[in-house]
């Protein structure tokens, strides 16, 4: 147990704090401050002792050292059980401070704003906070430290149960807080100053970051998975209706906002599984939404639809015909919104953000580890593909074989895309083999009702055999769209030749797993 007698309290978050130094000076403890915190607290009336007063040195450059002394941290890191150092505090005129109360600058909210200054950023970078909160935290069998407000409603309770003390269980607990609480705050500083440098060639060789909890989830991809959603995800997503998302829902969402910044011209996409079973583009939204329906009815059904327009009547109309979890739009016009809440358990998204601005870090877990990588943004233009077969795509083709690859880009591989103006027609995703994929594809765009005579086709990458391009043909495709760099890729440019097919080369791969 912990008896309190001292505290120091320096806050730059102040909600509670008030409140809480009253109820400590009610209870005879003595309170140490330092600046504006001392001043706040003496104008509610809270008898404070100055920083100044304990060390016997004023705050000196503008506040940047105050409370680095000997006076302090000599009350912080003595061991009460240890003779050697009760002796050393006694010799120096040191009382112990139990108690240490402390927040930092608000250096991730400044920097938050817009513009913000290099040296507006560098004066919100705290010192004395983080040392004595390491101090304090290091020293947890013999002090406490709590450096969140939520807790001192509780410290107030534990102290009346304990007769004035803080058992060791709960310093322990508020001691590994308050080294995660700085291990957040350094990481924002370290993220800032990547954020100032130049690009580099490589990746760091540590990559630092904390997020916070945003949301916790009813359960992961399966009822028996426990899991929570950390990091930044509502700065870019709005949810403006309907039941809690799912850690399901969270995944689709992102997989769905991702596709749809691919396309300029107005766009829906359709994404069951983190695969898109529907993609379209077309003049009017609501005409993108119906081809990109049409592609595989079936599988739309509890899907999630993702558009790149303010969502309109028509299109909410037409959406609403059908079960689906979660509808995202940038905006919503008129009344739709309203429309779209009365089915109770439908998910209403409002995308803030288009995905490829954000400069972010593709980061996926593996057993005891991270994968780390740059995110896919790459985007092919015309001018960078190069024809290899005698045949020349014609200029519908290649609208179509670009719009085609785009989608081919954000489905799992071995991915397969049949397209015509700017529809997808079947899509092959996730298969050990390509051929496979082809031939699901296939298989999906005859259920669907189409004719594939004369599509494009889309591989994410290179074909190993010429099998996997005749099967294309059969189906009815005349101009393909792959990467190239097969060490048989003279075989697939003869095979194309041979039946007459138009094949450009990206020169640039989309696998996706």
């Amino acid at each position: 147990m912990i008896t309190i007698r001292r505290a120091i309290i320096s806050v730059s978050n102040k909600k509670g704090v008030f409140e809480f130094a009253q109820a400590l000076h009610k209870r005879g403890i003595e309170i140490i401050s330092t600046g504006g915190t001392a001043k706040e607290l003496n104008r509610s009336g809270i008898p404070v002792t100055l920083v100044s007063e304990v060390t016997g040195y004023p705050e000196i450059l503008d506040g940047r050292v105050k409370t680095l002394h000997p006076a302090i941290h000599g009350a912080l890191l003595a061991r009460s059980d240890v003779l050697s150092d009760t002796e050393t505090l006694a010799s120096h005129n040191i009382t112990p401070i139990e108690l240490v109360v402390v927040n930092l600058y608000p250096f991730e909210e400044t920097i938050a704003g817009n513009s913000v200054s290099i040296d507006t950023a560098v004066e919100q970078i705290d010192i004395g906070g983080p040392t004595m909160i390491r101090a304090a935290a290091k020293n947890f069998k013999h002090r406490a430290i709590v450096v969140n407000p939520g807790r001192y409603s509780d410290i107030i309770t534990e102290l009346d149960s304990n007769d004035g003390s803080i058992t060791d269980e709960t310093s322990m607990n508020l001691a590994r807080e308050a080294f995660e609480y700085t291990a957040h705050y350094d990481s924002v500083i370290v993220r800032y100053f990547d954020s100032l440098a130049p690009a580099k060639a490589d990746l760091p060789d540590k990559i630092t970051f904390s997020l916070h909890k945003e949301l916790a989830l009813r359960y992961g991809e399966n009822p028996h998975q426990k899991a929570a959603l950390y990091g930044r995800f509502f700065e870019y997503f709005e949810h403006l209706h309907g039941k809690a998302l799912s850690f399901n829902n969270i995944l689709d969402i992102t997989a769905a906002a991702q596709l749809i910044g691919e396309f300029d011209r107005p766009t829906a996409v359709i994404i069951k599984h983190n695969n898109p079973c529907g993609v379209a583009s077309d003049d009017s939204l609501s005409d993108a939404y119906r081809k990109a329906y049409e592609c595989d009815r079936t599988s739309a059904f509890g899907g999630i639809i993702a558009v790149n327009r303010p969502l309109d009547f028509e299109t909410a109309q037409a959406v609403n015909e059908i079960f689906t979890e979660v509808i995202i739009a940038p905006a919503f016009d008129g009344d739709v919104v309203d429309f779209l809440q009365k089915k109770k358990d439908r998910r209403v998204i409002k995308q803030l953000t288009d995905l490829h601005n954000v400069d972010d870090l593709d980061i996926r877990s593996v057993y005891c580890g991270l994968l780390v990588q740059d995110k896919d943004t790459e985007r092919i233009s015309k001018d960078r593909l190069k024809v290899v077969t005698k045949r020349k795509p014609d200029a519908n083709q290649l609208e179509s074989l670009l719009f085609a690859w785009r989608v081919a880009k954000h489905v799992k591989s071995n991915a397969i895309i049949f397209a015509r103006n700017g529809q997808t027609l079947g899509i092959g995703a996730g298969q050990m083999s390509r051929v496979d994929s082809s031939k699901i594809a296939v298989s999906k765009a005859k259920n669907a009702g189409f004719d594939l005579a004369d599509t494009v086709v889309a591989s994410d990458g290179f074909f190993p055999f010429a099998d996997g391009v005749i099967e294309l043909v059969r189906a009815g495709a005349t101009a393909i769209i792959q990467p190239g760099g097969s060490v048989r890729d003279q075989e697939i440019i003869d095979a194309a030749n041979e039946h007459n097919v138009s094949m450009v080369f990206t020169g640039v791969r989309h696998f996706r797993h």
